[in-house]
């Protein structure tokens, strides 16, 4: 009780600056428009009575959980499912999957806003993608006998020391949750050291794995590379931040060097971030288009990718990937996009996000890390001139997924008991 107490005071005490990050508009930040009220527990009452609710931050928790989502609504098709994000490219990544769930802005984890989100949306349940774990949720799912589970979680060992250290702070988390799914046997045996009963724990390998892209995509993807040029060296730099971009360039430039027809496909995480990158791109001197542009440029030099959601296809468009958020100290992004449609993939050496997923294909052969745009621009190189190692690398890379993919299926089980 202590605990919770202090937890409330602080969160309102600076409530003023945690808004402040939520909605201070930033130049191509999109807003919440209307709905900021969500986030206060305003929220519309769902369509079907009842919803599991199942929380995923912003766009990587939901294209993590889609395939999940998908099982579910297969195993139980009259069953209403409800998807928060706080995020807006989240719920942009949510309204992709149409009809199959509704969509709503998480509650900020004030009490109040907690408890009319409950009144309003009276949940069945609720599925936490990762160890979103927020106290106020826990204690209302728990007054309420809601069950709780959190999906793909993770607990490494730097976390589960400042949890032992500050140990009534997770059993206030902990009490309150009917089930957690872990990735890695690892985890579990960190959760379980905590106090967490080994009932309520299961290894299910990481849902990541699950990624599935259809048919459509890899369409989509060949008609784009057709448009690019399907005889020139194509390579795509996804989700890409500020301060990488330059020694993106940089290493383009390396390559247009050795392949002067040479194409960049240039991808960054944010949307707010699209005019910058454009103006650096031209102020760089490379020829540009975007995916937006109406008019084409003969063969450009750099495409930029500034929409949102078609990622996929654009990687299934490259010979080579280079997964973004890696040269700076950001930990890096999913790795498994590319690997699953067979593509070579390049990361930096920040990767501390998606490490276990690193070292799996790391020790298949299946990546190469590079450590500045240097290096990536002579290992682009080598890769386009030889076509059998680039493509030996991207079947590995792909061979990596389908081993490990299963964590569905194993998270369906516990799932239905609690169900």
């Amino acid at each position: 009780m202590l605990y919770r107490l202090a937890y409330n005071l602080l969160i309102h005490l600076f409530s003023p600056l945690l808004l402040a990050l939520l909605y201070w508009p930033k130049k191509g930040k999109p807003g919440f428009g209307r709905r900021w009220p969500e986030h206060m527990g305003l929220v519309p009452s769902p369509r079907g009575k009842r919803p599991v609710w199942l929380h995923a931050v912003s766009v990587g928790e939901v294209v993590a959980a889609t395939p999940l989502l998908k099982a579910l609504k297969a195993a139980y098709p009259d069953l209403p499912v409800l998807v928060t994000t706080t995020t807006r490219t989240g719920s942009d990544q949510v309204a992709k999957l149409g009809a199959l769930v509704e969509h709503r802005y998480a509650p900020l984890d004030f009490p109040w806003a907690v408890a009319l989100f409950m009144r309003r949306i009276q949940p069945r349940a609720l599925l936490i993608m990762e160890t979103e774990l927020w106290p106020n949720w826990l204690t209302a799912c728990g007054q309420r006998t809601l069950p709780v589970m959190v999906l793909n979680a993770r607990l490494s060992a730097r976390s589960a020391e400042k949890y032992r250290r500050f140990h009534g702070i997770f059993r206030l988390l902990s009490n309150n949750i009917t089930h957690i799914a872990c990735q890695y046997q690892d985890d579990a045996d960190r959760f379980a050291a905590l106090g967490v009963p080994e009932s309520r724990l299961s290894v299910t390998g990481s849902i990541k794995f699950d990624i599935d892209y259809d048919d459509e995509v890899r369409r989509q993807g060949a008609a784009l590379r057709a448009q690019l040029g399907s005889k020139r060296p194509v390579w795509i730099a996804a989700s890409t931040h500020e301060g990488e971009d330059e020694q993106l360039l940089n290493a383009h430039r390396i390559l247009l060097q050795r392949f002067p027809d040479a194409l960049l496909m240039l991808v960054p995480r944010h949307p707010q971030r699209f005019e910058q990158v454009a103006a650096l791109i031209q102020k760089e001197g490379f020829t540009l288009h975007r995916r937006t542009q109406d008019e084409t440029v003969t063969e450009p030099q750099v495409y930029l990718g500034d929409t949102m959601g078609e990622l996929p296809l654009m990687l299934a468009a490259a010979d080579v990937a280079f997964v973004g958020g890696s040269l700076i100290e950001r930990g890096g992004h999913n790795l498994l996009e590319p690997a699953a449609l067979g593509k070579p993939v390049l990361t930096g050496p920040s990767v501390f996000n998606f490490s276990d997923i690193y070292q799996r294909l790391d020790s298949k052969n299946a990546l190469i890390t590079v450590n500045d745009s240097d290096s990536l621009g002579q290992t682009l190189i080598a890769l386009m001139e030889d076509e059998m190692h680039r493509l030996a690398l991207g079947q590995n890379a792909k061979q990596v997924v389908e081993n490990n993919k299963g964590a569905i299926v194993k998270t369906m089980t516990p799932l239905q008991s609690l169900l």
